[in-house]
């Protein structure tokens, strides 16, 4: 009866380790997620706080440049 029992702890031992390294692969990809998540959203202000004046200027530009050359509707 002991060498059943000894086999079932282990198995449950082996089970139990494989267990706690997925939790913990899984855990560290979620990080890493996380992680890359917030590069990219402060990459993403970044570039809208470098290109928000280039492109307030084209928009304040644009009608003014299509009164001067006579357009009534925008070009396609």
């Amino acid at each position: 009866m002991a060498t059943s029992l000894l086999a079932v702890s282990t198995t449950a031992v082996v089970w139990l380790a494989i267990g706690l390294v997925t939790v913990v692969a899984v855990l560290a990809m979620l990080v890493a997620l996380v992680r890359q998540g917030m590069l990219i959203g402060r990459a993403v202000r970044r570039l809208n706080d470098e290109v928000a004046p280039i492109m307030a200027e084209i928009q304040t530009r644009g009608p003014a440049r299509g009164a001067r050359r006579g357009d009534t509707a925008p070009r396609p």
